[in-house]
């Protein structure tokens, strides 16, 4: 049997300020954007060459973060489309946004750890752009739910899905 490889793709979504992201960032929304994306900037090679390995893997409305696997061989198209990504849709209620990819690893543990370091270096500034406590302490805990990494890994030591230990 063939063994594909994947890459992990670790992104930012940025919406306006007014705009609240937990309501708008979701699995489904994100994949159509993704879909949309790439079929606007590759055409049906591109669609078909990335649909058989894209899966949105983690979704965090609170920080903003996403975590996307694709196949090795897709990896510049999928990333050459998220600059397109204008907007998401979810149920007939559309948003400005941009995607910024922050790192690019080979497991989901690698991407785990380079989001720990990431919130550890801009929690000051997301907390400032909090106006209740509630929110913070909401964030606060989106931030503690996003990077389990080693230790708060669950009985079965699995992570989004994925063994820790092995990964």
């Amino acid at each position: 049997m063939v063994r594909f490889k994947h890459r992990y793709l670790l992104c930012e979504v940025r919406l306006p300020p007014l705009r609240p992201l937990r309501q708008l960032l979701h699995h489904r929304s994100v994949r159509s954007a993704l879909r949309l994306a790439i079929a606007e900037m590759h055409g049906d090679y591109g669609l078909a060459a990335c649909e058989a390995g894209l899966a949105v893997k983690y979704v965090n409305a609170h920080t903003g973060s996403v975590l996307i696997r694709v196949r090795q061989r897709s990896l510049q198209l999928l990333t050459s489309a998220l600059a397109v990504i204008t907007s998401l849709q979810q149920q007939q209620q559309r948003s400005p946004c941009a995607f910024h990819l922050l790192h690019v690893g080979g497991t989901i543990r690698t991407c785990q750890k380079f989001l720990l370091k990431h919130h550890q270096q801009h929690q000051e500034q997301l907390l400032k752009a909090c106006n209740t406590e509630e929110e913070r302490e909401a964030l606060r805990g989106a931030m503690a739910m996003s990077c389990p990494l080693l230790d708060s890994a669950d009985d079965h030591g699995e992570f989004f899905g994925v063994d820790v230990e092995s990964a």
